[in-house]
């Protein structure tokens, strides 16, 4: 063998172990990011915001689902997760931010390195528990994580997490649970518009019926929009009527999503003229939330 051939042999060795020690490097960078962000998880679940706080770099970059401005810096972070932060002095410990037997977990979990001390990760990821036999998933988001190393050990730097749409749209399709809270606040909704209509309170009106509304009322042969809505409202004021009652002696409602379904029945009693009339029925009405508000996009009204 030649001393060009032998040095040649040594070379393309010491390129192969280099190679194997790198692939090796990166196996062991890739295992702890991945339990840098299960300790993140883990710290989501018991509402450990020091942990949350030192597991996210001082010039954390990213979006977050719900968050409307991309975030600039670990205390908007914070602020953005709802976290009150920097904490006041003397702050009570925090309360675990999900219920008991909550777990994690992480699908498809993938890391590339872009250098020695960048790396973009992609997963699924989301929150779960068990009900009875069934596994219930409480959150699950679709996340890229970018991780810087500082000081020797990886640290998260940027993100960009949203809600996965599957499970999104598979939640919206489910009925949700309505608290005594929001029941009260559909409630309401509905009366502002009975009592709206009967005042002939345009500007109210025109804020809590949309343009698209669709209206079937008892008695009618045709459907009503809004602007059939609108007319009758005035009608019924230019009469001089007025409203005396307004009851709504049984009532189910159903939440799907942003869309709440009301079952009812219905008493109101009008005077027109010195004459009053009373009338009792059954409606459904639909109803959908845009923004802060309840909007009444249709409904359907039969009388006994």
């Amino acid at each position: 063998m030649s001393v060009k051939t032998l040095v040649f042999s040594v070379s393309f060795i010491l390129c192969v172990a280099s190679v194997a020690v790198a692939q090796n490097d990166r196996s062991a960078d890739a295992a702890a990011i991945r339990a840098h962000i299960e300790s993140i998880f883990q710290a989501f679940i018991d509402g450990d915001e020091k942990k949350i706080y030192d597991t996210h770099s001082e010039d954390w970059r990213g979006l977050l689902e719900g968050y409307p401005t991309p975030i600039k810096g670990i205390d908007e972070y914070m602020k953005a997760n709802g976290i009150d932060w920097p904490k006041p002095a003397n702050t009570p410990k925090s309360r675990p931010y999900y219920p008991a037997g909550t777990t994690y977990r992480i699908d498809d979990f993938d890391v590339h390195f872009y250098g020695p001390e960048l790396a973009v990760v992609n997963f699924l990821g989301g929150f779960e528990r068990k009900d009875g036999n069934a596994t219930v998933t409480l959150r699950r988001f679709r996340i890229m994580d970018i991780y810087a190393k500082r000081k020797g050990s990886w640290i998260q730097a940027a993100s960009h997490t949203a809600v996965d749409p599957d499970w999104r749209a598979e939640q919206m399709s489910q009925p949700r649970t309505i608290t005594p809270e929001v029941r009260e606040r559909i409630l309401a909704a509905r009366e502002a518009v009975w009592k709206a209509w009967f005042a002939n309170d345009r500007a109210l009106l025109e804020k809590l019926i949309p343009e698209e509304a669709i209206a079937i009322n008892s008695g009618e042969e045709s459907w009503s929009n809004r602007t059939a809505i609108l007319d009758g409202a005035k009608k019924f004021a230019d009469s001089g009527g007025k409203l005396v009652r307004l009851e709504f002696p049984k009532t189910e409602i159903q939440a799907y999503g942003n869309t709440v379904i009301i079952y009812t029945t219905y008493v109101y009693e009008t005077e027109v003229n010195g004459k009053r009339t009373t009338s009792t029925g059954r409606g459904t009405e639909m109803f959908v939330r845009r923004g802060d508000d309840l909007v009444n996009v249709g409904w359907h009204l039969d009388q006994k």
